[in-house]
């Protein structure tokens, strides 16, 4: 199994910056990608950003130029960093992860339980 612990999420007025950590831990054999999503009221999840075993990265056109997702390997840790955050940006956001645990080989999808971030002025 693999857990994921979601932090940094708050509320922040309209140009601020936030910046959300997800820590996986478990049986990991493999972590194939890790990323964030986000859902608003009354909308579809959607994936804000991603960033796969290689280094590669993945974002929505929304938030590309304005959100940079990170990890550090050595911590089975993602972080995403926020700027000129504005009221569209307002959600719950997701971390997940596509991994492999060391009892079973296939890749699996793993969700954290949500961080809410509000931007409000």
């Amino acid at each position: 199994q693999v857990q994921l612990v979601e932090s940094g999420g708050g509320l922040v007025q309209p140009g601020g910056s936030l910046r959300l950590s997800c820590a996986a831990s478990g049986s990991i054999a493999r972590i194939d990608a890790m990323g964030w999503y986000r859902q608003a009221p009354g909308k579809q999840r959607e994936l804000v950003a991603q960033i796969v075993s290689d280094g590669r990265t993945n974002y929505a056109d929304s938030v590309k130029g304005r959100f940079s997702i990170s990890r550090d390997n050595a911590k089975n840790t993602v972080y995403l960093q926020m700027n000129s955050l504005n009221a569209e940006d307002t959600a719950v956001y997701y971390c997940n992860t596509a991994a492999r645990t060391i009892r079973w080989g296939a890749t699996e999808n793993y969700w954290g339980q949500g961080t809410q971030v509000t931007i409000s002025s």
